[in-house]
């Protein structure tokens, strides 16, 4: 089943994480289908492309709750 999680990046303590679609069950630093965006924690900053991700979403692909709340807060519709 697809998932659209967060993968982690960056240094030690200077965490920004990479919005991907990937297998539900795989790592967290294993295959990724598609990127779709980034989010910056620090200064609460991101970027997601809201077509690809309504996209996974119809095509059945669920994200995470983490991620939704990401989404609803960015104004992408799901």
């Amino acid at each position: 089943m697809l998932a659209i999680k967060l993968q982690r990046i960056g240094k030690k303590h200077q965490a920004m994480y990479r919005l991907i679609v990937g297998e539900k069950r795989d790592k967290l630093n294993g295959s990724q289908v598609e990127d779709l965006g980034w989010y910056n924690p620090h200064t609460k900053k991101s970027q997601f492309n809201g077509t690809r991700v309504t996209h996974w979403v119809k095509m059945g692909a669920q994200p995470t709750d983490t991620v939704s709340a990401l989404l609803k807060k960015a104004g992408v519709v799901i």
